[in-house]
């Protein structure tokens, strides 16, 4: 499977995953997804500048690993972000205590 393909599903499995452990449906992350695929959507997401609903819900609920910004850090997705997109999401995910381990980059 194509990089990008791959990335869309792991998009999807994390808002799956979000609403089956956490109970929140993002309704509009999944709208934004079909609409933008999973590279677009991620990196609307992270040049916002105040963190979206969903990214306060996974924080208050200590599901930081769930977000958007989270998964762009995979060093499998690395090749579809740039070096400064990577950083926003480390520095935004710091921001709100959850640590990023530097190895996995």
């Amino acid at each position: 499977m194509e990089l990008e393909p791959r990335f869309d599903a792991a998009m999807l499995e994390t808002h799956n995953r979000a609403k089956s452990e956490m109970g929140y449906n993002a309704s509009r992350f999944i709208h934004m997804l079909h609409e933008h695929g999973g590279v677009g959507t991620a990196q609307m997401l992270l040049h916002s500048s105040t963190v979206s609903e969903g990214y306060t819900a996974m924080w208050e609920q200590g599901r930081l690993d769930l977000t958007v910004e989270a998964l762009i850090l995979n060093p499998v997705y690395a090749s579809l972000f740039s070096d400064s997109e990577r950083e926003i999401a480390k520095r935004r995910l710091a921001d709100y205590g959850y640590s990023v381990d530097d190895s996995a980059e």
